[in-house]
């Protein structure tokens, strides 16, 4: 299996924020489009990184209070990994559980074209795993293939 199939099922619907944005923009925005990640991107459109849940986590826990109003660029991951349509998506878990990310942004020669998160992983990788339980229970019942 590959990221591609992943995003096919998924959508490719990115979400963005700019690094001048508040925390209280990218929040306002994770709860309107029910995310936890969006992409940072600068005014050309080119991908910056990433903020997530836990940066804003970490932002609002400053002590004065003032996380809300803190700009993206204080708080964003700047090197958010990156990977191609054509991954091999058991490489990519593998890759993602290595370096702790919990996103990557799926690029092509034209640029950005989706993100995964680890939840998108693993639940594709549940939903392969219980269509080949399927399969071979069809199998072993004897219900699994034609005469």
């Amino acid at each position: 299996m590959y990221v591609s199939t992943v995003l096919r099922h998924k959508g490719s619907e990115t979400f963005s924020v700019a690094p001048d944005d508040s925390v209280l923009t990218a929040l306002q925005l994770f709860d309107a489009k029910k995310i936890g990640f969006a992409v940072v991107l600068d005014p050309a459109g080119k991908a910056l990184g990433g903020v997530s849940e836990r940066e804003i986590c970490k932002a609002m826990a400053i002590p004065d209070g003032g996380g809300r109003q803190a700009a993206i660029r204080e708080v964003m991951t700047p090197n958010v990994g990156t990977c191609s349509p054509d991954d091999n998506l058991i490489r990519i878990m593998a890759l993602m559980t290595e370096k702790r990310n919990r996103h990557m942004l799926v690029c092509d020669d034209d640029g950005l074209c989706g993100v995964i998160s680890i939840g998108d992983v693993v639940k594709h990788r549940l939903d392969e795993i219980m269509r080949e339980e399927e399969e071979l229970l069809k199998y072993i019942d004897g219900t699994g293939y034609s005469v």
